[in-house]
């Protein structure tokens, strides 16, 4: 069974740790890897602390050659890497494929913002005290960065922090999950090899209690944290005077219109609803369909969900396979069982074998459901008609989250009132909330969390704006 060792400070570290990674889909090792200690932590913080100044004064073309190496290696290692991926997530391949294709993407457009980072410059004589003098305004990294990524996208989740640090011109200690550091750890040496000074990217795997100091620790000038909301405010909370980062997920919310093109729609949200068992932030699930197309579009949702394959996630041909373990399957499961207990009817699945758990479709909910007000993070969808577009907007702004949100419709009047009435980060049109593109800016409002990911933004997140006044 390969080993993956820990990287920090550009060296290649083992302890007395020891991680084996198994494969939620038949429990299977995966690989082994390692978990730092506080002392290897202390280590790596001294070793970014120390590269600071060498990263602030990095020209751009020297990370944008970094940055354009780390995808080149990527690519060519691109089959090796969703082979892993699909191992230690039991991500379909074709999806862990899709994933690494994003992160080639992230690192190149990482590598494109790292030549236009922003300036400004700003007349000052607006008013008689300002005469005879011009400002610029220029962005210089915060400092040391910590990341913390989760499992769902085990490698383009920890891109999205480790190269707009590097565009920044900060160093980054990224931990990423325990159930899934395999994938980003096979890329260790990619970094070492990159020609960034040592101790500009360290990658860790910890305990909880050790990886803690990335909130507390003082010297991280930045944490950039994603995961579950109940963990994340927590850690904001925890963070001190540290700027913070938080992208905590949500229950988007889908709306279809009478002017909507149905057989558009359907497949697109089959995709939004089950890819990847609906471990995704942006997962598809409340859908609100207006009341003279609900039939249609409901026989046609799930002829094409019975259609989705099952199975071991290596296969090229498999659409859906294990969640990330069974305790969380077992948590969907409890929530399904619970909104049928209470009312809800049951048009699809609801079955689980171990960490798998069949694409499940429910009606007649309730919003008090922890089905509907919650994120299942898992492969369930509610389904309901309405009548109203107003009533329907509503009702997905309804409750606590705001990431993304869609609605399918071919009436401008709708597109406009659906951006300016919803209440989330992204609306999308005529496609799922699932979609993203790596270099647009991403994030929610409410629980969902706090600041924008996507590459130009996250790098305005790690570095602070400062202005030079010239008397002339």
């Amino acid at each position: 069974m390969i080993e993956y060792k820990i990287y920090a400070c550009g060296k290649f570290l083992e302890t007395d740790k020891k991680l084996t990674v198994y494969n939620p889909f038949d429990g299977t090792p995966a690989g082994i890897t390692f978990l730092a200690s506080v002392n290897d932590l202390e280590d790596a913080i001294n070793c970014g602390l120390a590269a600071e100044k060498e990263m602030a004064e990095l020209p751009s073309w020297k990370k944008y050659r970094a940055l354009m190496f780390i995808a080149g290696e990527i690519r060519e290692k691109r089959q090796d890497i969703a082979r892993l991926l699909a191992l230690e997530s039991a991500k379909p391949l074709r999806y862990a494929l899709g994933e690494v294709d994003r992160a080639i993407q992230t690192c190149v457009v990482a590598a494109e913002e790292s030549k236009r980072l922003p300036r400004e410059y700003i007349d000052l004589e607006w008013t008689p005290s300002g005469e005879k003098r011009e400002g610029l305004v220029k962005h210089f990294p915060v400092g040391l960065v910590a990341g913390i990524s989760p499992f769902n996208f085990p490698l383009n989740l920890a891109m999205h922090k480790i190269a707009p640090a590097i565009a920044a011109g900060c160093p980054i200690i990224l931990k990423p999950s325990s159930s899934t550091p395999l994938s980003l750890l096979s890329l260790a040496d990619t970094f070492h090899r990159s020609g960034l000074p040592e101790g500009a990217v360290s990658l860790m795997p910890m305990d909880r209690k050790t990886g803690n100091l990335l909130v507390t620790d003082p010297r991280f000038s930045l944490l950039s944290f994603t995961g579950s909301p109940a963990v994340g405010w927590k850690m904001k909370q925890e963070a001190g005077r540290k700027k913070v980062t938080l992208e905590l997920g949500g229950n988007a919310g889908v709306i279809i219109t009478p002017s909507a093109d149905i057989d558009r729609a359907v497949p697109r949200c089959v995709t939004g609803g089950f890819s990847y068992s609906g471990q995704v932030c942006i997962h598809a699930q409340r859908f609100y369909i207006e009341n003279s197309v609900f039939k249609k579009f409901t026989e046609k949702f799930i002829t094409q969900i019975r259609m989705l394959k099952t199975g071991n996630p290596l296969d090229p041909e498999t659409d859906i396979s294990s969640m990330i373990d069974v305790e969380n399957a077992r948590r969907v499961e409890e929530w399904v069982d619970e909104a049928i207990h209470n009312g809800a009817r049951m048009l699809l699945g609801g079955r689980r074998n171990g960490a798998f758990l069949e694409p499940t479709v429910l009606t007649q909910t309730r919003e008090e459901m922890k089905v509907c007000s919650r994120e299942i993070f898992g492969p369930v969808v509610t389904i309901e008609p309405y009548f109203d577009f107003d009533e329907a907007l509503n009702r997905v702004n309804g409750g606590n989250y705001g990431l993304q949100a869609a609605v399918f419709t071919n009436d401008m009047r709708e597109t406009d009132k659906a951006f300016h009435r919803l209440r989330v980060g992204g609306v999308i049109i005529n496609d799922v909330p699932t979609f993203r593109m790596d270099h647009m800016p991403y994030g929610g409002i409410k629980e969902s969390g706090f600041g924008r990911e996507g590459i130009k933004y996250s790098i305005l997140d790690m570095t602070e704006p400062r202005i030079l006044v010239k008397n002339f």
